[in-house]
């Protein structure tokens, strides 16, 4: 007696489905799976502390609960410090972008001169103008899910308790899950699962740790160039500079706000130049030596998962598209019908 093979047109509609269902999930769960990702993130960050606790005879629970309390204290000094400083720069950005408005507006000038010309040709009959549908913009698909401040604190709250658990039940979380699979599966799974906890974890110490290199000599460059600010912008501009792809752009933007007026030309130079050359370094330099032996994913695959989670989840989205991008391929590097995938967003 043979047995029937499923079509193939009715193996890829139901892979179409599925895949449209996890769309569908992740664009209408975007609350409860940010927080979700951003406390397994947090874990991952904070487990070598917990581990290091441990080897000094501490609970677990007990050191669980430490790393959680030293890291929000921590999170709340930084804040506290900086909150003034904050507060006034925000209160000069109107001036600076002033500043800057001041210096587009001769090429705003001729842009609207342009515009003038243009429709003093001749406009369309309006039998001949086609209807466009209206476009979001990249403003509001950043913002997208982002509510009100009330909704972000309250889901934010979360975060160190969900973490907290994922710490203290991190040996009893993985255990369950691998045996959730059959018998024959259950050690790819164990494997695949730490492939994935180690790469998250390089991915957090390592971005940690070239953010907090670049914020140091970026504020010690500004800081020397008398750049206003520039213990706050520094560090902004540090940070920035990790975003993926649009890092460096990103990073221009605070120094440059700030120095408009209040540096002359060779200085502004100078900053620009400080802040591509860090930016480069980390990049070609820094993240091969931190993170390159455990994210292996082409730029392509990079770019394609920041415009998939970004237009899903806006902002969060870039943020969490590679590490959740690198945790798809380790899967699909231990799945054996996935590999030519997995191959495909490896490097």
């Amino acid at each position: 007696m043979e047995i029937s093979e499923t079509p193939r047109g009715h193996h890829w509609s139901l892979t179409l489905l599925g895949i449209g269902l996890i769309v569908l999930f992740a664009y209408y769960g975007e609350s409860v799976l940010a927080v979700l990702f951003f406390a397994i993130l947090l874990s991952f960050m904070l487990s070598p502390v917990v581990q290091a606790l441990e080897y000094l005879h501490v609970p677990r629970a007990l050191g669980a609960l430490i790393s959680v309390v030293v890291l929000l204290a921590a999170f709340y000094g930084i804040t506290a410090a900086s909150y003034n400083q904050a507060a006034i720069f925000a209160d000069n950005v109107p001036k600076y972008s002033q500043k800057i408005r001041s210096i587009l507006q001769p090429f705003r000038q001729q842009a609207e001169n342009l515009e003038r010309t243009g429709e003093a040709v001749g406009e369309p009959e309006p039998s001949n103008v086609v209807p466009v549908r209206q476009v979001k913009s990249w403003t509001e698909v950043l913002t997208h899910g982002a509510g009100t401040l009330t909704d972000i604190l309250l889901s934010a709250s979360f975060i160190p308790f969900l973490a907290y658990f994922l710490l203290t039940w991190q040996s009893h979380a993985r255990s369950a899950t691998v045996m959730l699979f059959p018998l024959r599966h259950r050690n790819t799974v164990f494997v695949t699962l730490g492939l994935i906890g180690k790469m998250l974890q390089s991915f957090i110490v390592g971005n940690l740790l070239i953010g907090l290199l670049i914020s140091a000599v970026s504020v010690a460059i500004f800081g020397l160039l008398h750049v206003p600010f520039f213990y706050f912008v520094g560090f902004l501009s540090g940070f920035l500079s990790l975003v993926p792809y649009l890092g460096i752009v990103l990073a221009m933007v605070p120094p440059i706000l700030v120095g408009l007026g209040q540096l002359d030309a060779g200085d502004l130079l100078i900053v620009l130049f400080c802040v591509i050359g860090l930016h480069l370094f980390a990049l070609n330099v820094l993240y091969p030596k931190l993170l390159g032996n455990r994210l292996r994913l082409n730029p392509l695959a990079v770019t394609i998962a920041l415009l998939f989670w970004g237009a899903v989840w806006g902002a969060i989205g870039l943020v969490l598209a590679i590490p959740i991008t690198g945790a798809i391929k380790i899967v699909f590097d231990h799945v054996e019908s996935m590999k030519p995938y997995a191959d495909w967003l490896g490097e």
